[in-house]
Parts: structure tokens; sequence; C-alpha cells
């Protein structure tokens, strides 16, 4: 056929967030055949799956089994096929168009697949980053140059005598004091820390304080940056300073190495074979740019171990709050152990982000581990950049990667470069404002001190000074950048960037547009710190006409007319300006946008619960993010949405879902709940509601893995939403509220299951209770108003209402149940071996009904026999069954007793005749009573007892002997002893039952207080498999059911209403 073209095309990589959607469209040049049809390959929406994938493929580097890839039918428009996408979850997802002929077979598009890299919500804007390195914040803050080169003389004579001499280090304490500067002076939104694990200090320690990057232990805090106070630990002391950037809004990143450790760390004692040595077997160490770092020793990624050891790193970290991690060296990690780590964090925290840093690598290594590796931001090298035409070439290759397959952060210093203020204050505000103005999704970020014009070049090995506090600043400056960066709609994500400039210029010109195209910047540049340029350009690009103003409270640079068309502009040695027609913009902006495009991305995250990807339709995003302001009647319509309507008008389709009065599939949570076991019905929602900001994470002990979420800011407070869970059982809700000096709150959450599981037997329980009050009981009831209360325990009696029958002998009403049987008891006679049927050899219970025990019974010799015993209440009747069964399988415990040995089973039951809330006590006139009035049964196996007209019992087996031999026993009642009320009773035995059991035999044994016996269909419906109710909570589904009993719970509803 002719040839294919997808649109995004093949082999394109393209950055989009959570909430975004994206189109794919598939054309034929010259036309599509007659019978032709498109569909779309593609793995997204399959983000756990395809991590379970690349987790679960033995950890090698081989193809994965693409078990997430799925089919989806495009649709036909306009001679093209096309389908759409929302983008729901956070990854690198692939795709790719092909056409089927009418004979099945498949026509691709030449060339790769289009790679897709979904990066959180919350990183579309105002990404600006302030790198702090926690030992710079002690004492020496406040100082230009903190080396002391006099004094560093006397200390080396120390070093020489072999003595450690390390001067006191700045706290996590000391940069938690400046949190207020950084977030609310500065504006940054992102901390990140140089690496905190501890450092050498005796052993192979470089520099007076060692470096950070010679960790010697990666999940470890150093206790050089802790305060001693005898109250906290160093970890706690960290953890005191992620509690307070997050309640300053912020996030905090941490850098975190795995390509090397320090000399003497725990992995190289632990593992020394998972490092790397020279063909001498010296362990080696890494380098760059042609320097060797011989206080590092690099790790051998060839390990899969090292990768479960390191990706478990990252996640302690998570656990504690980490946001993200800048990646040292990451590019020496090949992509595919990048994949794995990442996979791994992603399973539990999602939205965490990978920055890489890749400075010394290549430029392709750097994109492969930003696509296929995972990762989700690199460093930008614009810091060193510095001439117009490097600058312009540069940025056209970081900008143009920034819209394809991630964030390049323009960093104007780092802590391994030289300081920009030792070149002079022009010389940092130009690189400085360079950075920031031509960032994406304002990915700008800066080294403590920075803004102080501190001068002295950070050493890792040392502790140098930031001039913190200095009269000469840049601090309004850097405020101006960083809240322009973070309120203005032209710095935010799809902002298309157009540089103006020619290549040589030293002046860059860069127009910025907003996504809606609402508004407009000129960013102008002169690169040249020293002299001053000029630049023209032609006025149809401009983002203004006559009125200018710079949105970094400048007045607007000297311009002048070049005839109608071009407009000159003048600019001062290094000076920079943000330009644009007014000072607000036309379009949403700052939190509002972050707001509603953060509840748009819930909608849809919620509707990809229930609906295919490919079903949800187009819808502005700002509309759609409205729907949430009721989340509970938002999340309770979305069972019924409409799928078809949805994926052509999704607004329509959830208004409509929202009209309904659906039952509310939402359970509520509140802190008001903490004391309380909050219950969570199959197929609801946890709704999590509270009045400020929190994270919450949820844990059920059936899963492997817990949940972690961010609430979302919405109309009257804040939410997380949980989705449906899969397992049941309990769980652990942790939720941590944006409150200075809150604890965090701990709740109890019960997922309950569609239907009531199968009741668990503790045997110990019923063999040793801990007392006699804790023995287990069953209860069968008749459905009107009769019952039998017994021990598991056959034999035990622990209160005068526990019975084996009690009638209620009122033809129509309940009336107080009259007591006949108060126990049984039964034996095994195994080939002269006796022994009694109890909780001793108990093997399997279930409560039913009908209620069934299993018992082996010792035969001597090492010899068993099981024995099954079943008993339920006949419906309708006073009367109870019971069966006894020697199944033909082998005993599970002991050897199988030969056939030819006889095994019978001895049966007495204890009869009494009283209310159920009296007590029968033997003395004469009792004795008498019971002897005169029982005799065996003429026409069967068993006795009557006849005291009165109104009432009698009748109890009779269906085979065996019976033996009319009468003894009384003495019954304790602990549960009213313990009540102090009569703590005992008797019971009358008129005789006993002789019945042989032979393998695979089955006997009855009936007890009746009815005035006819139970027909034989009757016993046999007693006895028979419970029923099960199998429809589930579907109202749909269960549509046109006639009765209560065809839902699950209705069934439930009326089995316990008989039993009362």
């Amino acid at each position: 056929m002719s040839q294919l073209q997808m649109i995004p095309a093949c082999g394109e990589r393209l950055l989009r967030f959570v909430g975004d959607r994206i189109r794919f469209e598939l054309h034929a040049k010259g036309g599509w055949p007659a019978g032709f049809r498109a569909v779309l390959r593609t793995n997204i929406g399959r983000a756990a799956q395809a991590r379970s994938e690349i987790i679960a493929a033995c950890f090698k580097k081989i193809p994965l089994a693409d078990a997430s890839w799925r089919d989806i039918q495009m649709r036909p428009q306009d001679g093209k096929w096309f389908v759409e996408l929302p983008l729901t979850e956070v990854g690198f997802f692939q795709a790719k168009a092909y056409a089927v002929d009418a004979r099945g077979r498949q026509h691709w598009p030449e060339g790769p697949n289009v790679g897709i890299s979904v990066h959180p919500d919350d990183c579309r804007t105002g990404n600006v980053i302030y790198c702090a390195f926690p030992r710079l914040f002690g004492q020496s803050r406040s100082m230009a140059v903190a080396q002391d080169e006099a004094w560093e003389k006397q200390l080396r004579a120390l070093d020489a005598r072999n003595y450690t001499v390390i001067p006191p280090s700045g706290t996590f304490r000391d940069l938690k004091a400046q949190l207020p500067h950084i977030f609310e002076k500065l504006g940054c939104r992102i901390l990140h820390l140089l690496p905190i694990n501890p450092t050498p200090t005796v052993y192979a320690r470089f520099g007076r304080y060692g470096s950070p990057y010679a960790c010697q232990d990666l999940t470890a805090v150093d206790p050089a940056l802790a305060e001693f106070d005898r109250r906290t630990t160093a970890l706690e002391q960290f953890l005191e300073l992620v509690r307070a950037v997050h309640l300053h809004g912020g996030k905090l990143f941490l850098d975190l190495v795995i390509n090397h450790t320090g000399w003497g760390s725990t992995l190289w004692e632990k593992h020394p074979e998972w490092f790397k040595r020279t063909p001498d077997g010296e362990f080696q160490s890494p380098g760059a740019w042609g320097n060797v770092w011989r206080d590092l020793v690099e790790l051998d990624q060839r390990h899969p171990a090292l990768w479960t050891e390191l990706a478990e790193a990252f996640l302690t970290w998570c656990r504690r709050g980490v946001d993200g991690f800048r990646c040292d060296a990451g590019y020496k990690v090949p992509a595919h152990v990048w994949q794995h780590i990442v996979a791994r964090v992603r399973q539990e925290y999602p939205n965490t982000v990978f920055l890489l840093e890749g400075l010394g690598g290549s430029w392709e290594a750097t994109e492969i581990l930003l696509t296929d590796g995972g990762m989700q931001w690199a460093y930008s090298e614009l810091f060193q950049n510095y001439s117009g035409t490097d600058v312009a070439r540069y940025l056209d290759y970081a900008l143009g990667q920034s819209r394809r397959v991630g964030l390049y952060v323009h960093y104007s210093e780092t802590h391994d470069n030289p300081r920009l203020a030792a070149r002079g204050r022009a010389w940092s505000l130009l690189r400085n404002r360079l950075c920031a103005l031509t960032s994406v999704c304002g990915g700008f970020g800066f080294t403590c001190g920075v803004e102080w014009l501190a001068a002295e070049k950070i050493n890792v090995h040392q502790c140098t000074g930031l001039s913190w506090g200095a009269s000469d600043n840049l601090l309004p400056e850097l405020a101006a950048l960083n809240k322009l960066l973070a309120q203005h709609p032209c710095f935010f994500d799809g902002a298309v960037l157009t540089r103006l400039s020619a290549d040589d210029s030293p002046v860059l010109a860069l127009k910025r547009e907003s996504a809606d195209g609402k508004d407009a910047v000129l960013v102008l540049v002169n690169t040249d710190v020293e002299r001053a340029h000029s630049i023209s350009l032609k006025r149809p690009a401009l983002p203004f006409a006559e009125t200018v103003v710079d949105l970094l409270g400048q007045p607007p640079p000297e311009r002048q007319q070049a005839g109608s068309a071009e407009i000159i502009f003048h600019l001062d040695a290094g000076a920079a300006y943000c330009l644009a027609e007014s000072a607000k913009p036309a379009g949403l902006a700052g939190d509002e946008y972050r707001k509603l495009h953060a509840q748009a991305a819930w909608a849809l995250c919620a509707l990809s619960h229930y609906l295919p990807l490919e079903k949800i339709g187009p819808a502005p995003w700002h509309e759609l993010a409205r729907m949430t302001a009721d989340a509970s009647r938002f999340l309770a319509a979305l069972p019924w949405v409409n799928p078809e309507a949805a994926s052509k008008d999704l607004l329509g389709a959830i208004k409509t879902a929202m009209k309904g009065d659906h039952y509310p599939i939402v359970t509520v949570w509140t802190p008001a709940d903490i004391r309380r076991v909050t219950l969570v019905p199959p197929e609801h929602w946890l709704l999590l509601r509270d009045t400020v900001s929190f994270c919450a994470t949820l844990k059920a002990e059936a899963d492997e893995l817990p949940r972690h979420l961010q609430s979302l800011e919405i109309a009257g407070g804040h939410i997380v939403a949980f989705p449906p869970s899969k397992t049941t059982g309990p769980a652990l809700l942790h939720v941590e509220r944006n409150i200075p000096g809150q604890p965090a709150l701990k709740a109890a959450i019960e997922f309950l299951p569609d239907s009531p599981p199968p009741a668990t037997v503790d045997l110990e329980a019923i063999k040793n209770p801990p007392t006699p009050l804790d023995a287990p009981l069953i209860l069968l009831t008749n459905g009107i108003g009769g019952m039998a209360r017994m021990c598991v325990d056959l034999g035990r009696v622990k209160s005068k209402y526990d019975c084996v029958l009690a009638a209620n002998l009122h033809p129509q009403f309940p009336v107080d149940r009259h007591v006949f049987i108060k126990r049984i008891r039964l034996w095994a006679n195994a080939d002269g071996f006796i022994t009694q049927l109890n909780g001793d050899n108990l093997v399997a219970f279930a409560p039913g009904p009908p209620a069934t025990w299993e018992f082996v019974a010792n035969a001597g010799d090492g010899r068993s026999v099981e024995i099954r015993l079943r008993a339920n209440m006949l419906q309708n009747r006073n009367s109870i069954v019971f069966e006894l069964e020697r199944p033909k399988n082998p005993p599970p415990l002991g050897r199988d007793l030969p056939p030819e040995c006889d095994v019978s089973i001895t049966v007495r039951f204890d009869i009494e005749d009283r209310n159920f809330h009296w007590e029968t006590h033997r003395n004469a006139g009792a004795e008498h009573h019971f002897s005169t009035h029982t005799h065996p049964l003429a026409d069967s196996i068993g006795f009557c007892f006849n005291p009165a007209p109104e009432r009698s019992l009748r109890v009779y087996a269906s085979g065996g002997f019976y033996h009319h031999e009468a003894e009384w026993s003495h019954l304790l009642h602990p549960v009213e002893g313990s009540r102090g009320q009569t703590d005992c009773g008797d019971g009358y035995s008129p005789g006993w039952f002789e019945l042989p059991l032979p393998k695979g035999a089955r006997l009855l044994l009936v007890a009746s207080a009815d005035s006819d016996n139970p027909t034989p269909a009757e016993i046999e419906g007693a006895l028979g498999e419970k029923p099960h109710a199998g429809a589930r909570r579907h109202p749909e589904k269960n549509a046109g059911a006639s009765s209560a009993i065809a839902d699950d719970f209705g069934a439930r509803l009326l089995k316990a209403a008989s039993a009362f």
C-alpha cells in the first residue's frame, strides 16, 4: 500500500504532564484502500505493569515481555485515523500506530516508536532550586573567606602527627533556621541538599572535613550535621528539616551518589565484590574531565543484587519525606540499572523526581537516561556557555530537548564551578537572569551564597564562606526573578519559546508565548558584561506595540524606530529584561493556574479507574477542574458515567451521572475519625478531608506496597482520594498535616470483602482457651426462636444457656425457650482404644451451618481413625440432626486403621426439663421426674422423654444400638459464677448409643421436640451445603432481581435475622 505517516512522527520524543492529552494520527499518502483500519499499539496507561516487567526481568539487560502493551482502535476522520488519550500516570511510555488491511495483515510506518515522558502535574511551573551545602551554614556562614591559611598550617602540624582535626560543621538546624529566607524571601520552591551521608573521618579522609561524595553509608546521616541535644538523633534532626521544608510548601531533593562510595563504606566492607578493580587487583577510583577522585572507590554495576540495594536506599529516603534526587555522575550508571531503580521507587512514590547530573557524559547519554532510563530532569550546560554565539547555540539544543525528553534545569552556578561573584556583581546578576529568563517550566537553580555575592569557591573537602548578610547582595533581583517564574504563564508548561536574535548576536532575544496564547513576553539579554550592544527586531515579532513594561521592575531599555517594520533596542553591558505589554498577565497565572491544573489531573486519574483511556473524551481542563468542587458527588458518579457518551462529550456525561440518585460509593474520613476504625466497603473510595494541606500514606496488611498521596486543594479544604482497594482486611492510615508542631495522625482502616469471609477457627483457642469464659461457641437456629448453643469443644459447658436443643414451644410466637438437651458427649472406640471426641483431638472445624467437626482418634500403635460430625437445626422445627461419618480417605494424622478392625461411636445426651433461665439440680424429686418419664423407643433406636402432654422429646439413631443405662453429671457454669450467680447445675443422661462406624459409613442422630418426626427430606436439607449468594454489589448488575436474597448482603441479612 502507499506510504504510511504517523503524527507525531516515528522516533519522536515528547514531554507531557499528568492531566495532559496526546493525539496520534495515521495518514496514508494517496488515500486509504478499502477495508483498511488503524490501530495504536502502546503501553500508555499501563505504568504499574510496565514497572513490574522491568523489575521482574530477571535483573538482566534483556528484552522485556511487553505484557504492558495493548492495541487501541483508532477512529476515522477526514481521510486519516486518530485517537486521543489522557495521560494519567508518571513514566516513560511508547506508542506506534499501524494499519490493518481487509485480510488482517499489518502495515507499519517506518521508524522507531514514539516516546512520551510524562512528568508529575506539580512540575509544570516554578521549579526554582536552591542548592545548599549544610556544612556551610554554621559559624563560617557570614564570612566572605572561611579558609585561613595560617590556621590551616597549624592544623597540618597535628595531621603530620596522625591527629585528626575536624572543625565544627553547620547543622540541619542551622539550615532550618534559614528556610524563611529560602522559601519566603527568595521564593524558591525546592531545597537541594548536597549529600548528607557520613563522610570519612580517619580512614582515607581527603581534605579537612572529608568529601560528602565519599559516602560511608547510603542510608545513614552524618552526625556532624546534628546538634548534640540528648533528645534527638541525627536522623530525627534531618526529619525536622524535611518537615519544615514541607510546612513552607517546598520540596526537598537529596544528592545521592550510587556510582561510587568512600573508602571504608558499609557497602565496601560488606560487599567488596560489588566494586571495580584494576587488572593488578587494586580498587578503582572514578574520575571525569581528566581528574581521578582518589578518595572514592567505584561501584561495579554488573551485579543485580547491588541494584536491589541501591533501589532500597532511594526508597528509604522517600519514606523519610524526600521528594526527589540529584543523581551525581548518573551517566556513569548504565541506563538499565536506572530503569530498575526508578521503576522500584515509582511503585511506591510515582511523583519522585530524578535530576540527572550528567555534566561529564555525552548529550546522547543524557537523552537516553531522560527517556528509557526513566529520569525527568537534567543539568543544563548553559552555566558554561558565555558568548552570545555559544549561548544561542546551546539554548537551541537545551530548549528543544526540554520540550522532548525532559526538563534541562539552568543552574547559574554549581558547587563544582568558580563562584560567579568572583567576577563581580554585574557578572553574577547577568548569569542568574540569563538562566532564569531562558528556563522552561521555571527550571532554574543556584547555589547557596549566590544571593549574597559569595566569592569563595566551594570546596567539598573544606568549609567556605557564604558572605551571609552582606549589604551588597542580589536578594531583590533573585526574588523578582523567582516570582516571575512562579507567577507568569509565559514561564509555565506549554509556553512556546522562539529565538529572534541572530546566531552570532551578543544580545539574546527570546520571545515567550503562553500555552493559551493570551500572553507573550520578550526576553533581552546582553551576554557581554563589558560592552553595550544593540539589536534590531522586526515589529510583527514583538509581543507589544507601544506600551512596554519590564517585568523585573526596571525601566525598559532605550529603543528607537528603524523604519516602519523594525525597532532597535540598546542594552547596557550585562543588561537583561523581560518586556511585556502589561504587568498583569491576561491568562490564568500563579497559584490559580496550578490549583486548577491539579484538580483537572485528579479528575482524569479518577475517571481512568472506570473508563478506558480511549473513552475519556476531550474537555477544557479548567472546566473539568471545576467538576471536582463536590469531590464526594463526583467520585460517586464515576461508575455511572456512560463510556460512549464520555468519548464524545466528557463533561456532559459526567454531569448526567452526577444528577443521578446513585448509591454513594465513597467513605469519608476526617481527623475527627482518628479514634475510630473506619470501615470501607468493597468498591468504595476512601476520601480524606481536612481544612489544611496534608500528605497521607495507606498501608494495607495484605498489600506489599503502601500508597502515598499528597492532598489536593478544592473548594472548602483539602482532599486525598484512595481508589477502591483490591485487597481486604486491616490497613493503617498515616496522615501528616501541615500544621507546625503537630505529630502525624494514625488511624485504623478496615477494607471489607464483598462477602463475609469464612469464619476462621483457632484450634489452639478451642483446645486451651485462656480462661473457661473464652471457650468458643457455635450457634444454630431454626428460624422460629429455637436454638442450639454448644461449645466447639464438645462436652464442655460454660453457661446455663449452653444447650443442644432449646425449643420454642409456642406454635405462633417466640416465648422463653425450653431446654431439653444440655450437651452431647461422644467417644470413639477404635479397635479397643477409647478416645473422647473433643477439642483435644479436633483437627478442623467450620461453624457452618451446618457446623462441622473433624476429629482424629487414636487407634494404638500409631494408627488413627478420622471421624466427621455435622450438626444443624431443621428450619421451622424444634429439631436438631447430627451426622456421623467415617471418610474413606486415610486420616490426616497417623496410619490408617485396617478395615477389619472395629470402630464404633458412643454417644450420650444430657437432658433437662426447664425454662431457659433456670437450672436443673439433682435431688430426689429430679431423680424421680427423669427416671419415670424416660423410656426406650419401641419402634426406633433411642429414647423418649415425656414429662407432660404439651412437651416431649425423642432422640433416635438411624442405626446401631441404644442402651438404657442412666447417669447424672454435675456441670459447672463459670459464666454465671463470674457474675455472682448460681455457678452450677446437673444433667441427666438416660442411656447411651453404640453406633458401629465402618470405613465409608454414615449414621444420623435426631433429637426432636416436635409432635411428629422430621421427614428424611427435611433432615437431608438441614445437612445440605450452605447456599452461596454470588451477586456482587453492582446496582446495574443486580437490576431486575426479584428478591432481597438476590444480593449477598440481603442473603446475609436474612440469615442473621433468622437467628433471632
